[in-house]
């Protein structure tokens, strides 16, 4: 029992490791792990509450204090997936050494390695995926990314919402990046990063945010009917998150992760409300039978205020109603996504899975905000063993204004 107990902590402790190593957007996202279910074990729909920071107005030109109340707001991070290897062994392919570097690396190599990288792309991609729709900002022209431009645009957007200058990265596809180098050679660089690009390929630094080569990469793609107007009552609200727009855009017609405009409605400074020079973008989160849930909600007043009018005033929800909505890209045309974002704009989250009374080949373990239960069981009609990697986990992006989408051209 004694070996078999350490044969599972190495698969753990090795599994770990290489999910730790592979984990190219999970590394650069914040990471959380939830040590409340350590001695009971989370299971699928245990959740996670994570504060919001809190929003204030400023007292200009009187010195009567005008009190306000704290208003913290919470969000939930529901860890809803169970993702898993399943493996076996025959009595043959277990006769390793546990002591032994030599015999744990080729055992991690030939089984675990291509095991965790296969759960952690899943993962990751779905991960990425999702980050992605939330994302409302999107910079740049329909055209391929051959210059700084739209990295600086996606830059200037990031900083518009008041992201901190640090941990800033980019996840990029590799034909994105094949552009953009091509497009950097006419650019002053230091010597040490033009090397690296024209020795690995790719760029490893540049508007303030390190890039990584991700296929994972997700891509936008519009239906065949992107232009139209929301209803005569668009029901909007203050704070609300839905809108009305099926009479003219049909709600078949309507894709999640697809980025728009409202005529009329601009942006803000989150502090000041000064008006941004642009109008503020929202994206389609899901589609009901007749409203659009979007991101991020309308405030229209207060501290929270994101949209102002083209002369800075306050809107009202009326302001929203028979508006043209311009869509960001062509008809039934596809983009590839690339995404910068700065390290808190998205959350990852995993929990302990419990350990079952009976199970006597069980262990957990966790490394920088990764849970993982390796779980192993005898097979006697077989003469084989069988085990399970699992990872519980949810995500969620609570600061989807740190982050902004890169166009390209259709593909």
């Amino acid at each position: 029992m004694a070996n078999t107990l350490k044969f599972i902590d190495m698969v753990a402790r090795e599994a770990l490791s290489v999910a730790h190593e592979t984990a190219q957007f999970i590394g650069t996202t914040d990471r959380q792990y939830d040590d409340a279910y350590a001695k009971t074990g989370a299971k699928i729909g245990s959740a996670l509450r994570v504060r919001n920071p809190n929003k204030y107005t400023v007292r200009e030109g009187s010195r009567v204090m005008d009190v306000q109340d704290q208003n913290e707001s919470v969000q939930t991070i529901t860890m809803a997936t169970q993702s898993g290897v399943d493996m076996r062994f025959n009595s043959a392919e277990l006769t390793l050494d546990t002591d032994s570097p030599a015999d744990v690396a080729a055992f991690s190599k030939r089984y675990i390695e291509p095991a965790v990288k296969t759960l952690v792309s899943t993962i990751e991609s779905n991960y990425l995926a999702a980050s992605t729709k939330a994302t409302y900002n999107l910079a740049g022209a329909v055209a391929a990314i051959t210059s700084l431009t739209t990295p600086g645009l996606a830059r200037a957007k990031i900083n518009q919402g008041l992201a901190p200058k640090g941990e800033r990265y980019v996840q990029m596809d590799s034909v994105s990046m094949a552009g953009l180098v091509n497009g950097m050679a006419a650019y002053f660089n230091p010597s040490s990063a033009i090397s690296a690009q024209y020795k690995e390929g790719l760029v490893a630094r540049t508007s303030m945010a390190d890039y990584y080569e991700n296929e994972r990469v997700w891509s936008m793609t519009h239906s065949d009917d992107v232009t139209g107007d929301t209803d005569a009552d668009a029901l909007v609200t203050d704070g609300g998150t839905t809108i009305d727009m099926h009479t003219l855009i049909p709600v078949a017609k309507q894709t999640v992760g697809t980025v728009f405009t409202v005529a009329g409605v601009y942006a803000c400074h989150p502090e000041t409300k000064a008006r941004y020079p642009h109008l503020q973008q929202f994206v389609i989160t899901a589609i009901g039978a007749t409203t659009t849930t979007i991101s991020p909600a309308t405030y229209l007043t207060g501290a929270n205020k994101n949209v102002v009018s083209s002369t800075g005033a306050n809107l009202a929800t009326t302001d929203f109603n028979a508006k043209a909505v311009t869509f960001v890209g062509a008809a039934s045309a596809t983009y590839v996504q690339p995404l910068m974002y700065h390290k808190e704009a998205f959350q990852f989250v995993t929990a302990d899975l419990p350990l079952m009374d009976d199970a006597h080949k069980c262990a957990r373990r966790n490394q920088d905000g990764l849970s993982m239960r390796v779980w192993m069981a005898s097979d006697i009609r077989n003469d084989e063993l069988l085990m399970r990697l699992d990872i519980l986990h949810g995500f969620a992006a609570l600061r989807p204004e740190w982050a902004c989408r890169l166009m390209t051209a259709a593909s």
